[in-house]
């Protein structure tokens, strides 16, 4: 399997509080309250990265598997598991998410800033496979950059301020580049209910989105 995180991936939460400040981690862990998260929580994290949304399901009491094709990035989540007071339950599987077939297992299954490291037909293809993942009435959950909105002159920093991140993650790890994705919509046209959705300010813009489509 490529590790296409091998050299950037030791500096993605640097880079990550470099970029967005606390809000891209105040993002991914939007949805992993007590109000959705309980002791037994079935949880599955796609592309987990160094993992802050898998600690904070953990200490919530859920049962959490995290799934990523990168060994660097599942090298530093370890350490941050390392520096965890107690035992957290979380299960990591090295893999391909396109492999991983436990459907209609999870209760909420997370794709935090994970759909947008791919071109359109691909992510869609990523996004219906997790979704199977979901049990009936269970939630998927997307963290990522908010789709631009407001006057046309918000809306055109929002679209620079995405593609300078897509860019040099383009050259850091190959990366696509395209379009910022709209996740309510494209949860919508999976069948989700959109039922809950964050919004989490820089720069005094609406940079980043949290979405919850139940199944």
């Amino acid at each position: 399997m490529t590790d296409k995180y091998k050299y950037i991936g030791p500096l993605y939460d640097f880079l990550s509080t470099i970029y967005g400040g606390e809000s891209i981690h105040n993002c991914k862990r939007a949805m992993l309250t007590n109000e959705y998260i309980k002791p037994g929580t079935k949880v599955l994290i796609a592309g987990v990265g160094h993992g802050k949304d898998a600690i904070r399901a953990a200490e919530l009491g859920a049962d959490v598997t995290v799934v990523d094709i990168s060994e660097t990035m599942l090298k530093k989540l370890q350490q941050a598991f390392a520096n965890q007071p107690g035992q957290l339950k979380v299960r990591v599987v090295h893999a391909d998410i396109l492999t991983f077939d436990e459907f209609e297992q999870y209760d909420m299954v997370i794709a935090n800033f994970f759909l947008n490291v791919f071109y359109k037909d691909f992510m869609l293809k990523l996004m219906h496979h997790l979704v199977r993942c979901v049990r009936p009435g269970g939630a998927f959950v997307v963290g990522d950059f908010a789709y631009p909105s407001g006057n046309p002159l918000k809306q055109l920093v929002q679209k620079g301020y995405w593609y300078i991140a897509a860019i040099i993650f383009y050259f850091a790890s190959d990366n696509a580049v395209h379009e910022i994705y709209n996740y309510p919509e494209l949860m919508k046209a999976e069948g989700l209910k959109i039922t809950d959705t964050r919004h989490y300010r820089y720069l005094g813009m609406n940079c980043y989105t949290s979405v919850m489509g139940i199944k």
